[in-house]
């Protein structure tokens, strides 16, 4: 019996997984841009982050302080997906949270959710990502997948919990408060985190 066939190896499971997640990202970009996404700010700065969430740069290049939302995306997902472990390789949860986090992208960038957020959020200005900041949203929720994979569970719940408290310090919005004013709002949320 030739082991091989088998049993492939780890660096074929991680060339198939860098494959199928580009296939994945090239997909999404393809269906963005069917959408009407713009590839990049239209302003013409070709700076690679913006950190102004109030100006018309925010989602709009490939980092801005939400992309450190999508790090804690990964780590939710790799949390969810746990339990699929037990059946296949680690490799099959990754490629779950890449497909999920590429599916968020697409439903963030339809006009239901840009109005939504227009709506209740503080993102009165948004207009949906640009397609190379939703690429980069799908790393960075990678990214945090596999942090969570190398990390101890009390080690993730301190990253995310660390972020989360960061997040509010500099921008007063979070991954758990973008979550609840998108589902219920809260005007006393809402009003806060306009005073900025």
């Amino acid at each position: 019996m030739n082991d091989d066939v088998s049993f492939p190896r780890p660096e074929f499971r991680v060339i198939k997984c860098l494959v199928v997640t580009a296939g994945v990202m090239l997909v999404t970009a393809a269906v963005l841009h069917l959408m009407g996404r713009v590839h990049w700010c239209e302003c013409g700065n070709w700076t690679p982050w913006s950190w102004d969430i109030w100006s018309q740069h925010n989602s709009q290049h490939l980092i801005d302080p939400y992309f450190f939302t999508h790090v804690l995306h990964g780590i939710v997902l790799y949390v969810l997906l746990y339990g699929l472990g037990k059946s296949g390789p680690l490799s099959h949860r990754f490629l779950a949270a890449v497909l999920l986090e590429a599916g968020w992208e697409v439903l963030e960038n339809s006009t239901l959710i840009i109005d939504r957020y227009r709506e209740a959020t503080i993102s009165l200005d948004y207009y949906g990502d640009s397609i190379a900041n939703s690429m980069f949203d799908i790393v960075a929720c990678a990214a945090g997948f596999l942090l969570a994979a190398r990390l101890k569970p009390s080690h993730s719940v301190m990253f995310f919990l660390v972020t989360e408290l960061l997040l509010v310090l500099a921008i007063r919005d979070c991954l758990t408060l973008n979550v609840v004013m998108l589902v219920r709002p809260i005007d006393a949320i809402k009003q806060w985190q306009m005073a900025l």
